[in-house]
């Protein structure tokens, strides 16, 4: 299992300033929608600078028609990032052709779905996609799997079935991970480290836990102990 850390801080300085205090690690680091529009490609060139050996797994959830999603993945490929994620409810034919024009490149990035974001409750992802969240996940799991992605995010509590229903070696990424019982904060379905490797998840991701955290490395370091 491997540590990912969001880094979601209010502004470049303090993500960097974070980096830093964990740059001694072997970790993945997520930089997510409000981080790249804020500071683009430079934040990631300074991450590297920092540690060229970190890995960087670029959140944006790519959604929209599949031409444009194809062309947004080819233009990742410019940013030196190891990971991306596009929206599975953007259908399998968007999967497809998002992989389709990554073919040509060597090294290409893992190429993630996102399912069921963490957020939702049953209620409301009910209201929004008339079905369960497990059984949706699920579909989506399939679709993704079926359009040849590398993966896919969703809670830790849908990992174990995906898994069971495409292949061991299809990826599960976690967000919503509370290491060792902190506060949900604005997540609904957040599990523990314990949870996620019962559910045979293969990242998770961290946020607040660390950054809040009086020494993030030190957190960092605790994490990666249970590992």
């Amino acid at each position: 299992m491997h540590l990912c850390v969001a880094l979601d801080l209010p502004n470049q300085e303090d993500n960097l300033a974070l980096v830093t205090k964990i740059k001694d690690y072997s970790i993945w680091l997520k930089v997510g929608l409000r981080s790249y529009i804020r500071d683009g490609k430079p934040f990631i060139d300074a991450i590297k600078t920092i540690n060229p050996d970190f890995k960087i797994f670029l959140d944006l959830k790519l959604y929209d028609i599949p031409n444009t999603m194809a062309d947004a993945a080819e233009s990742i490929m410019g940013l030196g990032v190891d990971m991306f994620n596009v929206h599975a409810s953007a259908g399998r034919k968007a999967m497809r052709e998002v992989m389709k024009r990554l073919e040509p490149y060597e090294n290409r990035p893992l190429v993630l779905a996102v399912t069921a974001l963490t957020s939702f409750e049953e209620s409301e992802f009910n209201h929004v996609y008339n079905e369960n969240i497990a059984t949706k996940a699920d579909c989506f799991a399939k679709d993704a799997h079926e359009a040849g992605l590398d993966g896919v995010v969703c809670s830790a509590y849908e990992s174990a079935s995906i898994k069971s229903l495409t292949s061991k070696g299809f990826i599960t990424l976690t967000p919503g991970i509370r290491p060792f019982g902190e506060d949900a904060g604005d997540q609904e379905r957040v599990a523990t480290i314990e949870v996620a490797q019962n559910e045979k998840v293969d990242f998770i991701v961290v946020g607040r836990p660390i950054y809040n955290a009086e020494n993030p490395a030190e957190v960092v370091e605790k994490i990666l102990a249970v590992l």
